[in-house]
C-alpha cells in the first residue's frame, strides 16, 4: 500500500470523529492539519481544536488514535494538538459549510 492510500484510509477514519458539539466530522471541519505516514506505518497527527479550551479535547484526540489505529495496516498513531495557525471558519470544507448553514 502506497503512503497515499494510507492517508486515503486514515481520512475515511478520521471523517467519522465528531466533536460532541459539532454535527461535522473533524476532517471536513478542517482541524487535522497533518497526516505523515513514516516508513513503519507510524502515523503521526497534527490537529487543532476549534476553540483552545474545548472541554472534549481529551475526548476527540483519544478517538482519532484509537480510530486511526483500528487499521491493520497501522503500527502506531500519535496525535499531537496544535494551534499554528490557528483554527477558523475558513478551514471548513464546502460540504460542511453548507450542512452548517454557512452557505
Amino acid at each position: 500500500m502506497t503512503k497515499f492510500e494510507m492517508e486515503e484510509k486514515i481520512v475515511e477514519r478520521l471523517r467519522t470523529v465528531f466533536d460532541p458539539e459539532i454535527p461535522v466530522n473533524i476532517y471536513d471541519l478542517g482541524l487535522i492539519y497533518k497526516i505523515e505516514v513514516g516508513d513503519e506505518n507510524e502515523i503521526t497527527i497534527d490537529m487543532t481544536l476549534t476553540a483552545p479550551n474545548c472541554p472534549a479535547a481529551d475526548f476527540i484526540m483519544e478517538d482519532v488514535r484509537q480510530k486511526v489505529e483500528t487499521l491493520d495496516e497501522v503500527k502506531q498513531a500519535t496525535v499531537n494538538l496544535v494551534f499554528e495557525p490557528e483554527w477558523n471558519k475558513d478551514m471548513i470544507s464546502e460540504e460542511a459549510k453548507l450542512d452548517l448553514g454557512f452557505l
